[in-house]
């Protein structure tokens, strides 16, 4: 397949019934620096199949297959490669996928209208453990995290309150803000007169520092802090 010449480069498995779709995606990532793509197969147990003998660090994943759809490959790769990060990468733009998906354990669902260059950065940072929403569903997440929720009929002790956020600075605070509104990477450098690299860097210590796996933690945690 295709490769990027570092020698560290994060390895790539695509999957994808289409064909041209398939072997697109993966000629675009494979003149990507820092990527090499291992291989592009078409249904989901493939995927499973070739993660398993192949160990990718990230797998861009089709929603809807023949033989094995994307959700259920999803959810074995968890049990049988579970260091294999999943980006969720279709054409349908559906709240109960999405939900479905990150639930299996996709660490990301982003459109195939993704620019090449911001696929590439999406693996990257997939590999690195950050979590990647495409706008439209991260603006809807944050919209249905706005409204309230209904009373708990049988309420539960609190769990333990999270770090502080008195433990990010202004601008991490500001960033951890527009991640709730659902605002992409570019978006955020625009508002905030920032670099992409710097964005990304800044989410990546907003993580560390309140101790969240991704993105949609982080929208829920601004959520529960009143950052919305």
């Amino acid at each position: 397949m295709t490769a990027g010449s570092a020698a560290d480069a994060v390895r790539v498995l695509v999957v994808d019934d289409q064909e041209l779709v398939r072997e697109g995606i993966a000629s675009l990532l494979g003149i990507q620096p820092g990527i090499t793509v291992i291989g592009a197969v078409p249904d989901g147990r493939q995927a499973v199949e070739a993660a398993v003998a192949h160990h990718p660090d990230v797998v861009l994943m089709d929603v809807r297959m023949p033989v094995m759809d994307g959700v259920t490959a999803v959810a074995e790769l968890a049990g049988r490669a579970p260091d294999c990060k999943v980006i969720m990468l279709t054409t349908f733009d559906d709240d109960e996928y999405v939900g479905r998906a990150l639930g299996a354990g996709a660490i990301g669902y982003l459109l195939k209208n993704l620019p090449s260059a911001e696929l590439a950065a999406a693996v990257r940072l997939a590999h690195a453990g950050v979590a990647q929403l495409d706008a439209s569903v991260a603006r809807r997440l944050a919209a249905g995290l706005s409204r309230p929720a209904p009373p708990d009929p049988d309420p539960v002790p609190a769990p333990a309150p999270a770090p502080a956020l008195s433990a990010l600075t202004a601008r991490e605070t500001d960033v951890l803000r527009l991640i709730a509104t659902g605002s992409t990477n570019r978006e955020i450098a625009g508002r905030l007169f920032l670099s992409e690299g710097t964005v990304k860097n800044h989410i990546s210590r907003v993580l560390s520092r309140l101790g969240l796996r991704d993105r949609t933690h982080a929208a829920i945690y601004a959520r529960d802090h009143g950052l919305l």
